[in-house]
């Protein structure tokens, strides 16, 4: 079931490479953790611990593509809307009476790839932040003006 919008965005293709590194890491970390098994029982290292790479590698970029796929973003009058998740499908709504503060963040492989993210902190609840990942650091800080403008206005309408 796919919730259509108006203002429908997607991420940036250089994304992909973000999470396809964070997935062969992840993979290099259980292939060491195959291979040490391994060693520790039959004296082999690298059998398990290439299969394990192998294997873990390519679940993580079919992972990685699926994500990319199935993430989009929307920002709408009153609210933005996420939808994320491959085997669990996430579609959030944040009103922009919630929102506090927008921040964008450059991480060192984001930096490398010219990415950014933006993060969204809403009001009443922990962990209830949302953040968009994958973006041009102008399109970012386009998005957080926007973003900011739209807050600043919902509060303006929902003050008493």
């Amino acid at each position: 079931m796919t919730t259509e919008t108006p203002d429908r965005q997607t991420l940036d293709s250089g994304v992909r490479i973000v999470w396809g590194v964070g997935s062969l890491v992840g993979a290099v970390v259980l292939a060491g953790i195959a291979g040490a098994v391994g060693f520790a029982t039959v004296e082999r290292i690298l059998r398990p611990a290439g299969v394990t790479f192998l294997v873990a590698a390519v679940l993580g970029v079919v992972y990685t593509l699926a994500r990319y796929r199935a993430w989009w973003y929307a920002v709408e009058a009153d609210s933005l809307h996420l939808s994320r998740g491959v085997l669990t499908h996430v579609h959030t709504v944040v009103p922009f009476v919630r929102v506090q503060h927008v921040d964008v963040s450059r991480g060192p492989l984001e930096r490398a790839l010219g990415l950014s993210s933006v993060v969204v902190y809403t009001a009443g609840s922990r962990g209830a932040d949302v953040t968009i990942p994958g973006l041009t650091p102008e399109r970012a800080d386009r998005l957080q003006q926007r973003l900011k403008r739209l807050a600043i206005a919902a509060e303006g309408e929902d003050a008493v």
